[in-house]
């Protein structure tokens, strides 16, 4: 454990009333011209659309009729990136930079299109008047770029969008990477959500041996949208027990007064910088990884830094109205009109640019070169390091299926293995993220391997079962929201990964998937942004079998999230055995630039399909199978569907009893793996043609549709067909509680016995001659029930059930 006492540290630090001066005159000068620069551009893009130095009297015209954006954060954010700027030169840093509040956009933009790299990537918007004219007006405007750093801004692998999810995202950077440092900045309205605040406990994963580091620096700027911020509220004090409280060393950096700010500023972060420096050359000298008290900012600065201090009598700068637009009414308002004039000339663009719109020489070189340049450094571009993975051959793990439907195995098992084997081929680029759940979901093979990654203390007791140790890389924390801002921030810096969890709590990170849905789609159409890692998601412990869970547990809804996004970066796979699941989870590991959803439960299930048959069947996504099916050569009378496990289970069980009681009724048995193969081709690219759906499922035949989550998603997906008409879908309907595993079934009706009766009202030959077999099949229901109500298990001849044809 590390030895320092970080209170006194912090306390001795923060109380220092005069900092000291790393900054000469001339330093200091230049690095304020800079940042005046920074904010010209930073208001510029929000009002201007022409005339963009001022260098004729400013008019209507040359306003945008519609002023949006967000100035509040934007000084602060330059303010910040400028200072990291300044020590990668010094010390040749590998750094980049992420901003945490949603719209500052103006304050990440200005550096970058000044430092080069924008108009490298974007040539049009050049380093001159017609550049700087085009970046006014391409901001927030239509067929433009948007107030957030998006997938558009270079350098940037993180949008903001939604907040919360900054700091996670820069560890997820950081992991792996030894020489990288992630400069993070917190809004501090970001700071009060909840997935901001368990992020900062990331500190306890970084390695100081073979990860990079984070340098958080939260901005106190004192408001949101039109409130205060809480931690802006609260006494210095307490606000620093709290970060010390969290594992941090903070220091603060406090003021409104530039020259004074940049001089704190510089002298803070090269601080910090060294005290990185010092903790990971320790820890590698000695080749021994333990905790770290990590440095951390906390810089207080007003909100609207430099902007109108008043407006028509109410205050702005250092307030809410500072937030977005601080005069509103210019197109309306003379005075405001002639402020906006003030404010943009208090910032003297015409000692910054030349007057061709160049940034000054003695300015421009204020920047780092090359790839150093926080906006070009491959690392906010993933792909340019991206390298496949080494992959074991997934069929070395099948399950031995000698017969289908004969046999259970655990599904999700022999993927452990498989991501056993991965983790060891793939070292440094490849880890597991889960919440607690690893073990409880089968993959514990992975620990053979990789411990769990564990910095904070140990117990005795941990040393036999707790899997735990300082070199781990398995990831594992009760914050699905961390989780996943690890494993994005990991992919889009260039590496590969896999996270499970419970189908009920995936919907934690529903935005987050939506966040990162949406930053794919864009990243698509940027011919300069590489392909990265797909993310690959397993959902387990799923519906069907919440034996002791109950209801809470109970919520297959995550897939009607996903398909609700863009079908060029959505997949989702519903393997029904192991073999299915071990070649589904190979290509989802291969693939790129996807969110990969794989349904599969944990439990012991009926296995179906050998390896060869099951490697056709996913290459497929959807087929019959002609094992379980009777109307070869000829067309049946009903169509038979499972999509999961259970109710593939279900649908092979009910198939049997209609061919036991009906043995002339010809039953078509398809299985779907790949969901959106029910779609057009047209709609999502891996959808079926109508001519092969057509076959599949008849142009009139009814079709019993036996799904894994909500059956409405099925009709959602396939009501352009030409026999939706027919297509009946069962699936769960929000009933339930603690129930066996076929007691939840027959609730829901999604059990052999509900399909059977459908099959038996929608097939007109059976309406009338069935009766007698529906009449058993309700009584086989009832006896099924009291049953577990008595035993508090299936029947054995249920719940052991096999295919009953060779």
């Amino acid at each position: 454990m590390n030895k320092i006492n970080p209170v006194n540290q912090a306390k001795a630090f923060n109380k220092a009333h005069q900092p000291s001066q790393p900054l000469s005159e001339v330093e200091l000068n230049s690095l304020h011209a800079y940042w005046r620069a920074c904010n010209y551009l930073a208001a510029g893009m929000i009002y201007l659309q022409d005339n963009p130095l001022l260098q004729q009297p400013l008019a209507v015209e040359h306003i945008k009729k519609r002023l949006l954006g967000h100035w509040g954060s934007s000084p602060g954010l330059s303010f910040m990136y400028i200072h990291m700027n300044r020590l990668i030169n010094k010390f040749d840093l590998n750094a980049i930079f992420l901003a945490g509040p949603g719209h500052g956009a103006p304050g990440v933009l200005a550096p970058v299109y000044l430092e080069g790299s924008y108009s490298e990537i974007y040539p049009d918007v050049s380093q001159d008047l017609l550049g700087m004219k085009q970046l006014f007006k391409q901001f927030s405007f239509p067929g433009g770029i948007g107030s957030h750093c998006t997938p558009e801004l270079p350098g940037s692998i993180h949008e903001g969008g939604e907040l919360g999810y900054s700091v996670s995202h820069a560890f997820g950077a950081a992991f792996d990477n030894p020489d990288l440092i992630v400069t993070v900045a917190v809004g501090d309205g970001e700071a009060e959500t909840g997935p901001l605040a368990t992020s900062w406990h990331s500190s306890k994963f970084l390695n100081p041996i073979r990860d990079g580091a984070v340098l958080p620096i939260l901005h106190l700027n004192g408001y949101k949208i039109n409130n205060p911020t809480l931690l802006s509220r609260i006494p210095h004090e307490e606000l620093e027990a709290l970060f010390i409280g969290y594992g941090w060393k903070p220091y603060f950096v406090e003021g409104s007064d530039p020259v004074l700010m940049h001089q704190k500023m510089a002298q803070v972060m090269e601080s910090c910088v060294n005290d990185i420096r010092a903790h990971q050359q320790q820890a590698r000298a000695s080749g021994k990884a333990s905790r770290v008290i990590w440095p951390m900012i906390i810089l207080r600065s007003p909100k609207g830094w430099t902007g109108p201090e008043t407006v028509n009598g109410n205050k702005v700068e250092g307030f809410w109205r500072a937030h977005q637009v601080p005069l509103s009414a210019v197109h309306a308002d003379s005075k405001q009109f002639s402020m906006l004039e003030q404010w943009l000339k208090s910032y003297q663009p015409e000692t910054l640019f030349d007057s061709n719109g160049q940034l000054l020489p003695e300015l421009k070189s204020l920047a780092p070169k090359g790839l150093r340049r926080m906006s070009a450094n491959p690392h906010a571009n993933g792909g340019l390091l991206k390298r496949n993975l080494r992959m074991p051959d997934f069929k070395h793990y099948a399950a031995h299926i000698k017969q289908p439907a004969k046999m259970t195995a655990m599904n999700t098992k022999p993927l452990g293995e498989m991501l056993r084997d991965i983790m060891q081929l793939n070292n440094t680029t490849f880890r597991v993220f889960g919440p607690d759940e690893n073990s409880s979901n089968k993959l514990d093979a992975i620990y053979e391997v990789s411990k769990k990654l564990w910095l904070a203390d140990y117990l005795p007791e941990d040393a036999n079962g707790g899997e735990l140790s300082p070199d781990g890389r398995v990831l594992e924390m009760l914050s699905e929201h961390t989780l996943e801002g690890w494993f994005e921030g990991y992919v889009l810096t260039g590496r590969h990964g896999f996270f499970a969890t419970y189908e009920a709590f995936v919907h934690v990170i529903d935005s987050m998937f939506n966040q990162h849905a949406k930053w794919l789609a864009i990243s698509e159409a940027l011919s300069w942004r590489a392909p990265i890692a797909s993310i690959n998601l397993l959902i387990t412990s799923t519906v069907w079998r919440q034996d002791h869970n109950g209801f809470t547990h109970q919520d297959p809804g995550f897939l009607d999230l996903v398909v609700n996004k863009n079908p060029a970066v959505t997949r989702i796979y519903l393997p029904p055995d192991v073999n299915c699941l071990l070649s589904t989870a190979d290509h989802c590991l291969r693939s790129e630039n996807d969110i990969n959803v794989i349904v599969c439960d944990k439990q012991a299930h009926m296995q179906y399909l050998d390896m060869d048959s099951a490697i056709k069947h996913c290459t497929k996504g959807l087929g019959i199978w002609d094992w379980a099916s009777n109307d070869k050569g000829q067309e049946p009378d009903v169509v038979m569907v499972g999509c999961g496990d259970i109710p593939t289970k279900e649908a092979l069980a009910a198939t049997a009893l209609l061919r036991e009681y009906f043995p002339t009724l010809k039953i078509r048995f398809i299985n779907v793996v790949d969901l959106f193969r029910l779609t057009p081709e047209s709609e999502h690219p891996h959808g079926l043609s109508d001519n092969d759906f057509d076959s599949l499922f008849t142009l009139d035949k009814p079709v019993i549709f036996n799904f894994h989550g909500y059956p409405w998603l099925i009709h959602r997906l396939a009501y352009r067909r030409n026999n939706h008409k027919n297509l009946h879908v069962r699936g769960y309907i929000e009933k339930g509680n603690i129930n066996t595993p076929l007691e939840l079934a027959i609730v829901n009706k999604i059990d052999r016995f509900s399909l059977a009766i459908d099959v038996i009202n929608r097939v007109p030959k059976l309406k009338v001659a069935g009766a007698h077999a529906k009449q058993l099949f309700r009584d086989n229901q009832i006896a099924c029930c009291q049953y577990a109500h008595e035993h508090g298990v299936d029947m054995p001849e249920v719940n052991d059930w096999v295919w009953p044809y060779d």
